[in-house]
């Protein structure tokens, strides 16, 4: 993972936690393009909720070490499937 890269959030992504649950939901311009809801579990959810496009991924990683039970190659790889599922429903806009 690019440790000194920051992820800024696509702007048109709308984030709603509902219940116990994160959606993320694509805005479209008609319910007909609408085709799909993402649902963050809770560290998903609480790293989503600070991307701010001012930290980058190896601060993330630093805070989620200090907040959750985990090892740093856990936080790593769980980081990095996170950055790839967020780029994969395009999530993320363009990072610096």
């Amino acid at each position: 993972m690019e440790e000194k890269t920051i992820p800024c959030k696509n702007k048109n992504i709308a984030c709603r936690a509902i219940g116990d649950e994160t959606i993320l939901l694509p805005i479209y311009r008609s319910s007909e393009e609408m085709d799909c809801i993402y649902t963050l579990n809770k560290p998903a959810a609480w790293v989503w909720d600070r991307i701010d496009g001012k930290r980058s991924w190896g601060a993330l990683k630093k805070q989620l070490l200090k907040e959750f039970d985990v090892t740093e190659g856990e936080a790593e790889k769980k980081l990095q499937e996170l950055k790839s599922d967020l780029e994969k429903i395009k999530a993320l806009g363009a990072s610096r």
